[in-house]
């Protein structure tokens, strides 16, 4: 949860640092977010509107895209998308705060190496910013 509102209150200030000092109103804000994040949508996007609010802007909805995540082999070059709903919940928080420990519960499904990339669905990104 504590992460959560870190990185709610980095999106603040990115999207003040976008739109500008003036107070505005906010009409529309989407985010997508990489599924290996784990980040829990609804605290984040209540934490997101608490802290712009108290910076005296207004939000009326923010919206959440996931981003799969597709992985790909160093060795093979073979890309995949990783089925998470295998992990329980000790891995998916250790993959959660750091994305990278995937490599220790995954390998290339062609040649079994541990040795890939993490193509997509890692990250977090504002995508679209509406102001009236």
């Amino acid at each position: 949860m504590v992460h959560e509102w870190a990185l709610a209150d980095a999106l603040a200030r990115y999207i003040i640092h976008r739109i500008g000092d003036e107070k505005k109103s906010i009409r529309r804000i989407i985010v997508r977010l990489g599924v290996l994040q784990s980040i829990d949508k609804e605290i984040l996007g209540f934490a997101l509107r608490e802290i712009l609010e108290s910076m005296g802007y207004s939000v009326a909805n923010i919206d959440f895209e996931d981003e799969e995540p597709v992985l790909r082999c160093r060795k093979c070059g073979h890309e995949w998308k990783p089925d998470m709903s295998v992990f329980d919940d000790t891995v998916r928080e250790a993959i959660h705060f750091v994305p990278e420990t995937i490599f220790s519960y995954y390998k290339c499904p062609v040649c079994g190496s541990r040795d890939f990339d993490i193509v997509k669905g890692r990250g977090v990104d504002v995508t679209l910013i509406e102001v009236e």
